[in-house]
This record gives structure tokens, sequence and C-alpha cells, in this order.
């Protein structure tokens, strides 16, 4: 078999992911509004077939042209983390869109035109590939987030994520262009070789701006500044696919980047790394008590969790690169649950968004407030559910690379944070009850509730697997 053949195959499920994705908007076209939900479907198929793909691997290549891609577990991990992400948006994206009227089969085509530019950046091992994989999937979320092209809020965050993002792309590909400068190459392995003989002023201002560049991509302070109005702007659907697949992909690619190919500047970056991680936990732990909606309040969640994620890639070593990778499962699997249960608050088959909607929801809808009342609280941390074990991984890790006072902020910025989760929780329960919700949720809906609810609420009895997984994992990256 030829070398190109083989790279193709290293490359199976990006290939299917995008080619469908191509298929799919040539069906779309010549079947019109008549073909919308079967697009959707065979999306959703697509993403199936990737994954099987990325678990069971057609070529045994570790790495395809020129070594610029990489196959290994860290990145087969990410990559069903990404998929399933995608494949949850999908689902929960059908039956609101239809009521939005904003059913449209460019939608399904954009989500995995996006999917596939992620699958890229987190196999990435070289800063060309990482910059091609980011830019494919950076156009498709600005459009996405534009979507409901009629809606004043909706182009508002389409517009300020395309100016903003623009602005990190930039700054991120000035700072690959110092770091080319001054190591003479884009590969990883090889940058991190050439820090090892020594990291001038130069290589740390590029370091800097990549950082820069790659903090927008997740979110975290002081680049923060586009979430909350993205969050409330775009449909909910779309808000549900920023929050998950988008994340999952750049914080992969922090720790590939960072570790993989500047681990030896670790003590140039990592003091960055820490700034960045314990304001991000201060601003998601203070700025969103005082939200009303409940899509704001979730932005600076998503802001804050990212904080806790990032301890662990300051920690830079197995144990911190096995909780960030705990941490990004919990996280994904939970925000699906938040988001369909945020999709299933209709009134008179309208969209509602306020907190204050929420009020006496246990009496009108039992099920519906105990299915939020568990996401909120794994959220904050609580024992026994998910999100308790998901910060004590990254806590520990920290802890153990000597990161004490940014790990007892971090758990200072919890308790804080707790109070916004557990408001929730009383509006829902102790709150006179308001006009009650549409019953109707749809079967997709109801089942992501479900299964999400079951993850978070069991995951002290089966957490065993994942934690094995996660630990054999980090051991790719950082040996």
């Amino acid at each position: 078999m030829s070398g190109f053949a083989t790279n193709l195959q290293t490359l199976l499920p990006e290939i299917v992911v995008v080619c469908g994705a191509m298929a799919l908007l040539l069906f779309g076209a010549l079947r019109g509004e008549r073909g919308i939900r079967l697009v959707s479907w065979l999306a959703i198929a697509v993403l199936a077939a990737a994954g099987w793909l990325v678990i069971s691997p057609a070529s045994t290549a570790p790495s395809a042209f020129g070594g610029a891609f990489v196959a290994d577990d860290f990145s087969r991990f990410a990559k069903i983390l990404i998929l399933a992400g995608s494949a949850v948006t999908l689902l929960m994206a059908q039956d609101f869109l239809r009521a939005e009227g904003l059913a449209k089969f460019e939608f399904p085509v954009l989500v995995l035109i996006a999917t596939g530019g992620m699958m890229l950046m987190v196999s990435a091992s070289s800063f060309i590939a990482l910059y091609m994989g980011l830019e494919l999937q950076s156009l498709s979320l600005y459009v996405l987030a534009a979507f409901h092209r009629d809606n004043l809020r909706s182009t508002e965050a389409g517009l300020k994520y395309f100016v903003l993002g623009a602005l990190s792309s930039g700054m991120m590909l000035y700072g690959i262009s110092l770091i080319y400068g001054f190591t003479g190459t884009t590969d990883f392995a090889a940058v991190a070789h050439a820090v090892m003989a020594g990291s001038g002023i130069g290589l740390i201002f590029g370091i800097v701006f990549l950082i820069s560049g790659l903090a927008f991509k997740i979110s975290a302070v002081p680049f923060h500044m586009w979430t909350p109005d993205v969050y409330e702007g775009a449909p909910t659907p779309i808000t549900a696919f920023f929050s998950m697949s988008p994340k999952v992909a750049a914080m992969f690619l922090f720790l590939r980047t960072m570790v993989g190919a500047l681990g030896p500047a670790l003590h140039e970056w990592q003091q960055v790394i820490v700034a960045v991680a314990v304001l991000s936990m201060a601003l998601g732990a203070i700025a969103a008590i005082g939200q009303t909606n409940i899509k704001r309040l979730m932005a600076y969640s998503s802001i804050g969790h990212m904080g806790y994620a990032l301890l662990g890639l300051a920690a830079a070593t197995p144990a911190g690169i096995q909780g960030v990778l705990i941490y990004m499962t919990i996280y994904v699997i939970t925000n699906a649950g938040v988001f369909a249960c945020i999709l299933a608050m209709r009134r008179d088959g309208e969209a509602v968004e306020t907190i204050a909607d929420l009020a006496g929801l246990a009496r009108t809808q039992p099920r519906l407030a105990f299915a939020f009342m568990i996401f909120m609280v794994s959220l904050s941390g609580i024992p026994p559910f998910a999100g308790f074990f998901a910060k004590f991984y990254v806590f520990l890790a920290a802890i153990q690379a000597g990161l004490h006072v940014p790990a007892v902020l971090g758990v200072v910025a919890s308790v804080v944070g707790a109070y916004y989760y557990w408001r929730v929780f009383k509006i829902m329960y102790f709150d006179e009850p308001a006009q009650p919700f549409d019953r109707d949720h749809g079967t997709p809906l109801n089942a992501i509730m479900a299964a999400s609810g079951a993850f978070t609420l069991l995951f002290i009895v089966g957490a065993a697997p994942l934690v094995a997984v996660a630990s054999e994992v980090s051991r790719t990256l950082l040996p």
C-alpha cells in the first residue's frame, strides 16, 4: 500500500465526516425542505460511523502526512467526546429548530464540518495542521452563532464571535510565527527538542500569544468576553454545541500543544496558565451570581469550569492530564443534560430562558425539576455526584504538583459558585409555582436527560473504567 493511501486510512474518520457533510449538502440542496429531518438523521449516522472508525481504526500507522497528524489514544479519546457532543446536539436540536422555524438542512452540515475541524485539531502534531483544523472549525462556528439571522440577538452574537475570533486567531498565528522563528520548525516534537536547549525572550512572547489564542477558544479569562453574549444570543441547541464539542477540542489541543510541544518550557508558561485558571475560576464564581438568564448563567459557569480544568494542565503531570480528561468527560455529559432541561423550558410553544420561570417547577413537573437539580448540584461539585469527582481529580493533581495556593483558591471559588447553582434548586423547590411549562418535551430530550442524569447520579458506582482509561491515555501524551 502506498504512503498516500496509508495517510488517508489514518485520517479515515475525519474524511468520513467531511465527505459526509459534502454529500449531505448536495442531498439537502436537491431535496429542499422535504429532506431536512432525513439530513439530520443521516448526519447522526455519519457521526456514528466516524465514531466506530475511531474506536476500530482502519490503519495502524501512528501518524500521517509526514507527522503533521497523529492517531494515538489521546486523540481517539478526544474524538469520541467530540463526536458524542455533536450527535447529542443534532438530537436535541430537531424539535427546537422546527418549532422556531429554523429547520434548515445547513445546520447539520455545519455541525459536521465543525466536527471535522475539531477532529483534525486534536490530531494535529504540527502548528500548520493545528491552524488548519482550528480555522475549519471556527468558520463553521461563526455561521452557527448567527444561524437565526432574523433575530437581533443571534446576529449580534455571530458578529461579536467573528470579530473577536478573528482577533484571537491573529494573536495565535503571531505566536506561532514567533515560535517558528526561534525554533526553526513547526513540528511539535522538533519544537520540544529545540526548546530543551533554552528559551529566549522571543520564544516566551510567542508562547504567551499562543496561550492567548487558545484561551479564547475555551473562553478563559481574560479572553472570555464573547461567551455570555454568544451563549444568550445563539439558538439554545447551538449554545449547547458551543458548550460541549468545541470546548473539548480546544482543551485537548491546549494539552497537546503545551505539554507535547512546549513541555520543556514548563516553568515559562506554567505561571501564565495558573493565572488564567485562577482568574477564570474567580470570575465564573462571582459574575454568575447576578444573572437572571439561565443561558448567561451557564456561560459564566463554563468560564469557571474551564478554569478548574486548566489547573490540571498547569500541573503538567500524568495525574494532571488524567484529571483534565475526566473533568472534560463529566463536563460534556452534565452539560448535555443541563441544556436538554433548558430546551424543555417551553410555555405555550414559546421558549423561555429566565431563571424565575423555574419557580415551583418541582410541583408542576417534578421529574424535570429532579433532573435539573441533579445537574446543578453536580456542577457545583457536591458529592456524591459526578461533578465532585471531576474537581477532586484536578485539585489532587494540582496539590501533588505543588500548586497549593491555586488549588485552595479553586476550592474557595467552588464554594462561592455553589450559591448560584443552589439558588436554581431553591427557586424550583421552594418558590411559589409560576405558569407551568409544556409537558411534551419529545423523546430525544427525555432520553438525553435520563442518560445524563443516570451518569451524573451513579458515577460513584461506575467511575473505575473512566478513571482507568484516562490514566492510560494520559501516559500517551506524557510518559
